[in-house]
């Protein structure tokens, strides 16, 4: 396990520079003068120069770019022009916003997919198959915008169960921290949670088909050992691999589930940052979601050994 985990993160180091790479090309794919696009109409020629000097315009790319790199190793992901606040401490205060909110999506998606795939399969062919599998294609076409709308005149508007929107730090409350998170975590699980029941289910029906598994039963084991202890095993590689992508896409459409929620986090960041054409904050945005993405893929890598022995060669 632990030679997998030395050569991923080798592997890591690369990916992660040509994040970098990425970031810092914002600036130079912009047309026209990117420090007074930046810096807005209205700016004095002393601003657009300060904002110049700040992002090393005159510099050579590859100066720009070592210079980038090592502002990240230190920490600093430079300044927003306009507030002249860090970056980072902008990012570090919407970030565990939205790793709050991945977090109970997530949970929400496995808790409702890998039961609901399981038992489709189960019963393949019969009505519990086809009723998981039409509404799992019902809810891929349903868009999260229009998942959490409705889940906020359903369950706060129209019965006050729960908050409409807002956010509350673990530091006020379990409590008011999940009762905050439950609606919106809900809203971005469920496209997350269709594709895992689908995926589940191919994989469980895979190995359910099997000789080991027609063997196991044939021996008389209870049906609950076959399926928990011997298929769910063999089946999770597939399922692990799709969850792993979840991550992905649960941080991209945390933007406009953020923004329906009204909660400031990072993908209200970003968005933000576009609509004021804020390069330096995109930067920072676009850098720590490679890092998030690149760090689920070694988390997978590292469950891919402990679902299947024959990776840890």
């Amino acid at each position: 396990m632990l030679k997998i985990l030395a050569r991923r993160l080798i592997m890591t180091v690369p990916a992660l520079l040509g994040v970098m790479l990425v970031a810092l090309l914002l600036v130079e794919l912009m047309p026209g003068d990117p420090a007074k696009i930046m810096a807005g109409e209205d700016a004095t020629p002393e601003a657009v120069a300060a904002i110049r000097a700040d992002l090393h315009l005159d510099a050579s790319p590859f100066e720009r770019f070592g210079s980038y790199v090592w502002g990240v190793l230190q920490g600093d992901l430079g300044r927003s022009p306009g507030s002249g606040i860090p970056v980072w401490d902008r990012i570090s205060d919407a970030l565990p916003i939205t790793l709050s909110l991945g977090l109970v999506a997530l949970v929400f998606a496995v808790l409702i997919a890998i039961p609901a795939g399981t038992l489709a399969a189960l019963r393949r062919g019969g009505p519990a198959d086809r009723a998981v599998t039409a509404a799992a294609a019902v809810v891929q076409a349903v868009p999260s915008f229009v998942a959490g709308l409705a889940l906020i005149i359903f369950f706060a508007l129209q019965r006050s169960w729960l908050p409409t929107g807002g956010y509350a730090p673990p530091s006020e409350g379990l409590g008011p921290w999940l009762r905050h998170l439950l609606l919106p975590g809900f809203a971005l699980a469920l496209l997350a949670a269709a594709e895992l029941a689908r995926q589940t289910r191919g994989s469980m029906v895979d190995t359910f088909e099997q000789d080991y598994i027609r063997a196991l039963r044939a021996k008389g084991l209870r049906e609950r050992w076959v399926i928990g202890k011997h298929a769910a095993k063999n089946a999770a590689t597939p399922v692990v691999t799709v969850l792993g992508m979840q991550v992905g896409h649960v941080l991209g459409s945390a933007v406009v589930v953020e923004l329906i929620f009204g909660m400031n986090g990072f993908g209200a960041l970003a968005m933000n940052a576009v609509l004021t054409r804020d390069i330096v904050l995109i930067q920072g945005v676009v850098l720590v979601s490679g890092i998030g993405v690149l760090v689920a893929n070694v988390v997978v890598d590292i469950a891919y050994g402990y679902f299947n022995p024959k990776v840890r060669t």
